[in-house]
């Protein structure tokens, strides 16, 4: 399960607003490779919504279903925000749904006997 723990307002290239929605993974034990040490972490993803601010807002805390998972990707330049370092990633993490989530389903029909017992009931008024 993840947590949305924020949103922040966008601006896409035909300059209007949209929301993001932060996702946060549970707490994860994490070993470091330098000292051998654990500690704790959460992953963190950002998804892209059609929601106005005051829905984002009132989504916070809400759990969905899901996972974050580490993607490869183009190199690019990021800078850690508590030292100012600019270092060079080639990864992002990105929700991923679960597989027994279905985001659509086809309408169901009902079976042969599930169709009969229809037209017994339909019959019997």
């Amino acid at each position: 399960m993840l947590t949305i723990t924020g949103y922040r307002e966008c601006i896409n290239s035909e300059n209007k607003s949209f929301f993001t929605l932060t996702l946060e993974s549970g707490i994860e034990m994490i070993q470091s490779q330098k000292t051998g040490q654990f500690y704790a972490s959460s992953k963190r993803a950002t998804i892209t919504s059609t929601f106005n601010e005051d829905v984002c807002k009132s989504l916070v805390g809400t759990t969905i279903a899901g996972r974050i998972e580490k993607m490869s990707c183009d190199p690019y330049s990021y800078v850690i925000p508590e030292t100012g370092e600019q270092v060079e990633l080639s990864h992002r993490y990105s929700y991923v749904p679960n597989e027994d989530t279905n985001h659509y389903s086809e309408p169901k029909r009902p079976s042969h006997s599930q169709r009969d017992e229809i037209e017994e009931m339909e019959l019997a008024h």
